[in-house]
This record gives C-alpha cells, sequence and structure tokens, in this order.
C-alpha cells in the first residue's frame, strides 16, 4: 500500500466533518503502527468497505482482530469468536455477532488498546 505523509494525512483530516471519524482519524495518524488504517480512512467514503459476516467468516480464524473499515451488513452466519473493529455496524449484523460471543469495538477503542497494531487483519 502506497504510504501518504503525514503532513497530507492531517489535510485530508481537515475535510472530514463527523467528529467520531476525526477523533478515530487523529489517533490513526499520531501512531506510526496505524497509519494504513488512516490512510483508508481519510480518503473518500467510496473507498470504504461494506462486508457480509459470512464474508468476514471465510477469511478469519477463532481469535482473530479484523479491523473493517466501513460498515458490516447481517447477510450471512459468523460461526467463530473473534473481535471486530468497524466505522458501523447494522442492527441485525450487531444481533448475530452477540449471539455468536463476538466482540465488537470501535475502530478508536482498537487503537488507544492495541497501539503497536498487533496481530489486526485490515479488510477492504
Amino acid at each position: 500500500m502506497h504510504k501518504l505523509s503525514k503532513t497530507k494525512l492531517k489535510e485530508r483530516l481537515r475535510k472530514k466533518t463527523n467528529p467520531v471519524l476525526v477523533e478515530t482519524l487523529d489517533a490513526a495518524i499520531r501512531n506510526p503502527s496505524w497509519r494504513d488504517v488512516a490512510k483508508i480512512i481519510s480518503g473518500s467514503t467510496r473507498n470504504y468497505a461494506s462486508k457480509n459476516l459470512f464474508e468476514i467468516d471465510e477469511v478469519t480464524k477463532t481469535g482473530d482482530t479484523v479491523i473493517i473499515v466501513g460498515k458490516i451488513l447481517s447477510k450471512g452466519e459468523l460461526t467463530k469468536k473473534i473481535r471486530i473493529c468497524a466505522l458501523a455496524i447494522s442492527e441485525k449484523a450487531k444481533e448475530k455477532l452477540k449471539s455468536s460471543k463476538s466482540e465488537i469495538v470501535s475502530i478508536l477503542e482498537e487503537i488507544t488498546k492495541n497501539p503497536k497494531a498487533e496481530g489486526i487483519k485490515v479488510l477492504r
């Protein structure tokens, strides 16, 4: 993935209006390990991913931490217990994730808990 300078990321940050997104992006910019995620967040919302549960289930294994820069949709089932970090989650997907005992956190929470970005998978 092409790296963007910290200055360019801060320029993109000024264009964002969603306060939660601004805070998440700011935390990601400050942490060098999270710059790849910062690049995706700072870009156009057209580049955000929409992932269904069955797509997440296919590429993960039990215990994974998955970052989805975008929205999680409810099509399919999740059969594994994983930790999911996303910008948005549909209501039906939240219900299905709770039934699979998966942990749901925001990307900002994950950045603060895991500053070195160890053991994460970014799904696009």
